[in-house]
């Protein structure tokens, strides 16, 4: 009897613990509620991040539509609305936009769960913004079209600036696109003021036009139209090369790199769901999937312990870059650049 009466009590014990387990399993799922009947509307760079939306929409019970759209188009529709907020979050893009938007007063303040571990320089301080990644650039060769026209396969900023490669050159107008933004603060960054603009007049002779989307180089150097697209380099960028025997490349003298911004737009219509959300994307399996979402080696991640697809990145030639004024010499670079290349 006295047998099954301690059976009993173990029994009780260890029901508790397994329903106290549970409860925990649960809070670490749940982002912040059942928000079933809301949407959360985002502005996102690609349609790629489709899974990840459906997975916070299971966990959540919320509705998740996007829309797919560059920085420079975020920040044109935004002043075009008179500042009125077109989503509840902004998912992706080059982070001098955000650092603009921020200083319009576009964004709400918020640090999510997990903020402390997104490593310095990646972040907002204040909170305005976190990063989820980073864009490295690169280049894609069409070897054929090169072939073709007895030109060897670059693999420095010096060699695409000779003037042999005129009019085979395309990359995207930094207006429009954050990794072309990064592209030109790059250069300024890594060569100085004066020698930068030198070297972007060279260049500039070699681009035949400046596409108007951030995939313009791409699909146009895989069709055959440009010897060299200047993209934002992952893993279906090599995947995009081996289909096509085409050449993804890191150049050998300096990448040039900019984070991806995520942030909620100031008087976001649903902005605890939209907290959930930043919550959500931090935490460490999360992470992972957008390392696979994106192609990303992992030195192009945020957190520590995220890993990623192993590309050969070669950390040790990123250029060390000025992020302080990624955002406010945005406007003067532009003008600026606008000039040099008049309308192209």
């Amino acid at each position: 009897m006295k047998n099954i009466k301690q059976i009993k009590k173990l029994f009780l014990f260890f029901s508790v613990i397994i329903a106290i387990l549970i409860g925990c399993s649960k809070k670490e799922k749940i982002t912040g509620g059942n928000f079933e009947g809301k949407t959360l509307n985002v502005i996102a760079t690609s349609e790629k991040y489709k899974k990840l939306f459906d997975k916070f929409s299971e966990e959540t019970k919320a509705d998740v539509q996007f829309l797919s759209m560059s920085s420079g188009e975020v920040i044109a529709k935004i002043k075009a609305e008179g500042g009125k907020p077109m989503a509840d979050v902004w998912f992706g893009g080059g982070i001098d936009a955000f650092m603009k938007a921020k200083n319009d007063n576009l964004l709400e303040m918020y640090k999510p769960k997990g903020f402390e571990n997104i490593k310095e320089g990646y972040k907002d301080n204040e909170g305005y913004w976190i990063s989820k990644g980073i864009t490295v650039v690169g280049f894609l060769i069409n070897n054929d079209i090169l072939k073709e026209k007895g030109l060897p396969v670059p693999f420095t900023w010096e060699e695409i600036a000779d003037p042999k490669y005129k009019n085979e050159i395309i990359m995207a107008n930094p207006a429009v696109s954050g990794t072309s933004y990064a592209n030109v603060k790059g250069i300024l960054d890594m060569y100085g003021e004066q020698k930068g603009w030198e070297y972007l007049e060279k260049l500039n002779k070699n681009v035949k036009f400046y596409g108007k989307r951030g995939k313009d180089p791409q699909e146009k150097t895989v069709a055959g139209e440009f010897g060299i697209g200047i993209i934002p380099i992952d893993k279906s960028s090599f995947d995009v090369a081996e289909k096509h025997n085409l050449t993804a490349v890191y150049p050998t003298d300096g990448l040039f790199w900019v984070p991806e911004g995520v942030a909620i737009f100031k008087n976001s219509p649903n902005l605890e769901l939209a907290k959930a959300f930043e919550d959500f994307i931090l935490r460490p399996e999360i992470q992972q999937l957008i390392a696979e979402l994106d192609g990303k080696d992992g030195a192009q991640m945020v957190i520590d312990g995220t890993k990623g697809y192993k590309l050969g990145l070669p950390k040790d030639k990123f250029v060390k870059e000025d992020l302080s004024t990624f955002g406010t010499k945005r406007a003067e670079i532009l003008e600026k650049w606008e000039k040099m290349t008049k309308g192209k």
